[in-house]
C-alpha cells in the first residue's frame, strides 16, 4: 500500500547524522513527521541513509555534507539554518569524546575536541535561535552526556565540553521558555555506537551492565522530550535522585553572590 504522507511537522536539521544515534534521530524524526536535513562529513553515508529513510516515509531529505571543525564549512550549515524558514528543531548530535587520561591526550586533539562539541554546537545554536524566536517556535535537542554531572569518569575535557552543553541548555530554557522556543539536553550513559572504538576503548570493552542499546536511548530521550523533560538521562532510574540534586543547585542559587565572605574565610585581626 502506499505512504501517503501527512503534512510535515516542519523541518529537523541533525548534525552527526549518518551513524549512530544521529541516524537514528533521523528515522525516528522523519517517521513522526518531519521532513530532514542531514549533516555529516561522509557523503555516502548520508546518501544512503537519505534514500532509505524517503522510501520507507516519504519524507523529504536534504543531504548537506559539512565538516564541523571546519570554520568554512560550519559556516555553511550555519547560513541554512539562518535562512530556511522551514526548520523548526536543531539536533546537536555531532561530537566526540575519549577516555583516555587528561595527562595522557594530545592537547591539539582536545583543543578539536573542545571545537566541536562546544565552539560548533555553540555557533549553530545561535544562527538557529534568532529564527525561531521570530517565528514563535522552534525546538532545539543537545546531546550532551553522562560526564557533564560527573566529569570523574572520562576524560576531563570531554567532561568539560558536555558540561558546557549541559549548562548552555539551562541557560537557553531560562532565557527562551516564554518565546515559543524549547529546549531539551539528553545525557546518554555508557551507549553501543561506535564511539568508544573511535575514543580507543571498543564498546565490547566495556561491562554489557551499563551499555544501552542505541535505539533505545533514542526512544527514551524523544518520550522524555514529548514529556518536556528539560534534561533527560535515560539510563537514571531513580529520577528523584535528579530531582534533589537540582532542587539543591536552584536553593543554592541565591546564596552564591553576597557582599562579605562566608564566616569560615575570616582572617585573624
Amino acid at each position: 500500500m502506499a505512504i501517503i504522507p501527512t503534512p510535515p511537522l516542519g523541518t529537523a536539521l541533525i548534525t552527526g547524522a549518518s551513524t549512530g544515534i544521529g541516524a537514528l534521530y533521523a528515522e525516528r524524526l522523519a517517521r513522526r513527521g518531519y521532513n530532514l536535513i542531514l549533516v555529516a562529513r561522509n557523503r555516502e553515508k548520508l546518501n544512503a541513509l537519505a534514500a532509505r529513510i524517503t522510501d520507507e516515509t516519504r519524507r523529504e531529505v536534504e543531504v548537506l555534507v559539512a565538516d564541523l571543525n571546519d570554520r568554512a564549512s560550519l559556516a555553511t550549515v550555519e547560513d541554512k539554518l539562518r535562512q530556511d524558514a522551514s526548520i523548526t528543531l536543531l539536533v546537536n548530535n555531532a561530537g566526540v569524546g575519549t577516555h583516555t587520561p587528561l595527562l595522557e591526550s594530545d592537547v591539539d586533539n582536545m583543543t578539536r575536541m573542545v571545537e566541536l562539541n562546544v565552539t560548533a554546537l555553540t555557533r549553530l545554536t545561535y544562527a538557529a535561535v534568532p529564527g525561531f524566536v521570530a517565528r514563535g517556535q522552534g525546538s532545539i535537542i543537545n546531546i550532551a552526556s553522562i560526564v557533564a554531572v560527573a566529569p570523574e569518569i572520562l576524560n576531563g575535557v570531554y567532561g568539560a565540553s558536555k558540561a558546557y552543553v549541559l549548562a548552555l541548555s539551562q541557560s537557553l530554557h531560562h532565557e527562551l521558555k516564554d518565546q515559543g522556543v524549547r529546549v531539551q539536553a539528553v545525557l546518554p550513559g555508557a551507549t553501543a555506537t561506535d564511539f568508544w572504538a573511535i575514543g580507543g576503548l571498543p564498546v565490547e570493552h566495556l561491562d554489557p551492565a551499563i551499555v544501552m542499546p542505541a535505539a533505545a536511548m533514542v526512544d527514551a530521550a524523544l518520550a522524555g522530550f514529548d514529556q518536556g523533560e528539560l534534561v533527560t538521562i535515560p539510563s537514571l532510574h531513580a529520577i528523584e535522585t535528579w530531582q534533589a540534586y537540582e532542587s539543591a543547585r536552584q536553593s543554592m542559587m541565591g546564596q552564591l553572590s553576597r557582599n562579605e565572605p562566608a564566616p569560615r574565610y575570616a582572617t585573624a585581626d
